[in-house]
């Protein structure tokens, strides 16, 4: 362990800019990448906060349009005659579609060659997706009313159920209508909602990824654990706003009225919403094309195994660097001869460390960046993973198991067990109000989740200097472990406020830690330890193949859960049975995550 602590400390000061070398190696780039037809440079020097938010505003949008799509999925496809066990499986259709179209479009995204980037072409199509899919949800049944079909007639369920308050149990029994609404009513609606929901959860979920990778490529590599930071603050912040403008009443506003009720309205306004963060991201900075960082290396990332090659090949020199008009670079040795001779060749205007060997920079070249792999040694590295790899996984894929349960079923538990309505009560009927009143409440928990969310992003890059990655990212799963079995034992309106945080936090820690993880094993290129050393994975990978794998786990953990949690709640009887399997999840997530190697 103290072999180990020892390397981790050496890597920090690798990977600082405040290292010579890498300030100089940086530089170098930065004044490459600059002298191209098109500037580069940005890759290669560090960000500002506006910069990073440009770079995360994609990340907001997202949130805007997955709030939206949990708070009223469930309920346009109850009201369009759908059942809550078929409801259930629809949220399965997604998830089966996106673990293996996911890694794909990583890979995909890895070896793209348009002269647009790698990571920026795959975000457009995806965003393509989710604003058709934001399109479709709201007004898939006028469309569907537009193709042919039958509708349905609220005012004969009225007529039934005043009869039966007035005693009459057989009106309110006797028409196929009076139970509710009849998906062969709604034929066209049921398919074109179903076909926005996937299109829509699909995408959201997939377009994090590249958005992440995106996010990652363009800072250097000291500066990704605060733009991971920086992702998540900005996805709490659109999920607390989006939550919130579902709870809000829409009906009783002018805006409302004119947009033709509450969910037309919100799904307008997050359309828009959306559209503007897109672009706001997708024109931040340029990539650099695939073809040109093959072809160059000094336009190739600058990793942890460069940076050790330039100190070993130099040994003990030492470089000073002043930053002036021009970079700069004095070499001092500890030989006399040596110093004189450098000092000559400075006043000759030669400078040794710019001018290397042919031999010495092709060995350099091979070593340092490996031509691309074909398709499908890149999916052989998506089933085929080192034990870290796959310990990260299995954690991330419990922990979104337990997430995923709260955030699709969190506001009908609140509607039932808290408020004790009734999804399947008339309409208008006591049972029914109280039901919408609890999902609307359910919404605000569901806001300050994403808030806590926010709140948490920022301080959890110094919560893991104070205390260590591995403890950060146990920590989380198991207060959000706590938090939910409280409030499945004591379902109050408080404690859906107060116990909300621990899903943000829980949240928070799986949009950054696994994705630091990940980018610190490429990084450092060590996916394992033998001996308390690290040891360089031989296999070829790709970052952006990498973090597709991670955040996959989603769409492995919502089918689960889709299959899985409505028998449950049938078999216990309640919906607080969902909240019982986030705890038992959660703590499975942390079982798993001892095992993860953090470097």
């Amino acid at each position: 362990m103290v072999g180990v602590a020892a390397d981790a400390s050496q890597s920090n000061q690798l990977s600082s800019v405040k290292n010579p070398m890498i300030k100089y190696m940086l530089k170098t780039r930065e004044n490459h990448a600059r002298e191209q037809d098109r500037d580069y440079s940005h890759v290669f020097r560090r960000k500002t906060r506006f910069e990073m938010f440009r770079l995360s505003a994609i990340a907001m949008a997202i949130e805007f349009a997955y709030a939206a799509e949990t708070s009223f999925v469930s309920p346009i496809l109850l009201q369009i005659g759908v059942d809550h066990k078929h409801m259930s499986m629809t949220w399965g259709l997604s998830p089966l579609i996106g673990f293996f179209l996911s890694p794909l479009l990583g890979s995909i995204s890895d070896r793209c060659k348009l002269r647009w980037g790698r990571r920026r072409p795959i975000i457009s199509i995806l965003s393509f997706g989710i604003m058709c899919g934001l399109i479709l949800v709201p007004y898939g049944k006028d469309l569907g009313l537009l193709l042919g079909d039958a509708g349905y007639n609220y005012a004969e369920t009225a007529l039934n159920f005043t009869t039966s308050l007035e005693g009459s149990v057989a009106a309110l029994t006797s028409g196929e209508r009076s139970t509710g609404p009849s998906a062969s009513d709604f034929k066209f609606a049921v398919i074109l909602t179903i076909l926005g929901m996937v299109l829509l959860d699909f995408d959201a979920d997939t377009c994090q990824t590249p958005a992440r990778t995106y996010l990652l490529d363009m800072c250097v590599p000291e500066e990704q654990p605060k733009a991971m930071t920086m992702f998540a603050l900005f996805a709490g912040f659109g999920g607390t706003i989006g939550y919130a403008i579902g709870g809000v009443d829409w009906e009783t506003t002018h805006i409302g009225n004119f947009m033709g009720g509450n969910i037309p309205t919100v799904f307008t306004l997050v359309t828009i919403i959306f559209a503007v963060c897109y672009l706001i991201t997708v024109t931040t900075f340029r990539e650099i094309p695939l073809p040109l960082i093959e072809q160059d290396e000094l336009l190739r990332p600058l990793s942890e195994q460069a940076i050790k090659r330039e100190l070993k090949k130099k040994n003990n020199t030492i470089y000073y660097i002043q930053e002036t008009t021009q970079l700069e670079l004095q070499m001092a040795s500890d030989d006399p001869k040596r110093e004189e001779a450098l000092q000559v060749s400075y006043q000759n205007g030669y400078s040794p460390a710019l001018e290397k060997p042919r031999e010495s920079q092709d060995v350099e070249t091979q070593s340092d960046y490996e031509a691309p792999v074909s398709l499908k040694a890149y999916l052989k590295s998506i089933f085929i993973m080192p034990y870290s790899m796959r310990m990260l996984a299995l954690t991330n894929l419990f922990c979104w198991m337990g997430h995923v349960t709260y955030c699709l079923y969190f506001t009908d538990f609140v509607g039932e067990a808290v408020f004790h309505g009734d999804p399947t009560a008339p309409p208008n009927s006591e049972a029914a109000l109280n039901y919408e009143a609890g999902v609307r409440f359910g919404c605000w928990g569901m806001s300050i989740y994403a808030f806590s969310c926010s709140i948490y992003s920022l301080s959890v890059t110094k919560l893991m200097k104070w205390f260590g990655t591995k403890a950060v990212y146990i920590s989380g799963m198991i207060y959000y472990g706590i938090g939910m079995l409280v409030l499945g034992l004591w379902p109050t309106k408080w404690g859906v406020l107060v116990f909300s945080t621990s899903a943000g936090i829980l949240y928070g820690t799986i949009f950054t830690v696994p994705f630091i993880l990940v980018a610190r094993y490429h990084a450092k290129n060590c996916f394992c330890i033998k001996n308390g050393e690290t040891v360089p994975l031989k296999q070829a990978r790709g970052l952006g193949t990498d973090v597709a794998i991670i955040s996959s786990m989603v769409f492995v953990a919502q089918l689960i859960v889709s299959l899985s949690v409505g028998p449950l709640v049938s078999w216990m009887n309640t919906t607080c049975a969902v909240l019982y399997a986030s705890t038992f999840l959660s703590f499975m997530a942390a079982i798993a995550a001892m095992f993860v190697l953090y470097v």
